[in-house]
C-alpha cells in the first residue's frame, strides 16, 4: 500500500516530538510536562497508522478524529511551554508550523470523507 502524505507527515512529526522531548529532558530538565506532549504528539501518527486497518469508512473517520483530538492536545501543551517560558517563540514557531499543517490535512480529510459518506 502506498504511503499517504498524512502518514508520512505524521510519522515525521512523531519523530520530531521524540527529539523535542529529549531536548526538554536534557536541556530544560522538564520531564513531567514533556511526557504529556510526547504521548499526544506521537499518538497522532499512531492513530493515522491505525486508520489504515479500519473496518469501515466510519471507523476510518473515527481514527482520524482521534488523531485530530491528539493534535489539538499537542497544540495545547506547546502553548503551555511557550507561555511558561520553557521554550521560546522561535522554538514554538518551528514546531507549531508542522502541527498546524497536520491539523489542516486531518480536518480536510475528515470533511471530505464525511461528505462522501453522506452521498452514499
Amino acid at each position: 500500500m502506498k504511503e499517504s502524505v498524512l502518514q508520512r507527515k505524521s510519522l515525521a512529526f512523531a519523530v520530531r516530538i521524540v527529539k523535542f522531548y529529549q531536548y526538554l529532558c536534557d536541556q530544560k530538565n522538564e520531564y513531567t510536562l514533556g511526557k504529556q506532549v510526547l504521548r499526544c504528539g506521537t499518538s497522532i501518527g499512531a492513530n493515522v497508522r491505525e486508520s489504515k486497518n479500519a473496518q469501515s469508512t466510519l471507523d476510518f473517520i473515527n481514527k482520524l478524529n482521534i488523531a485530530l483530538k491528539e493534535a489539538d492536545e499537542t497544540e495545547y501543551w506547546l502553548e503551555i511551554f511557550l507561555a511558561s517560558d520553557i521554550i521560546n517563540q522561535t522554538e514554538y514557531d518551528s514546531i507549531i508550523t508542522d502541527l498546524k499543517e497536520l491539523i489542516a490535512i486531518l480536518t480536510k480529510s475528515i470533511k471530505t470523507l464525511k461528505s462522501k459518506t453522506k452521498k452514499e
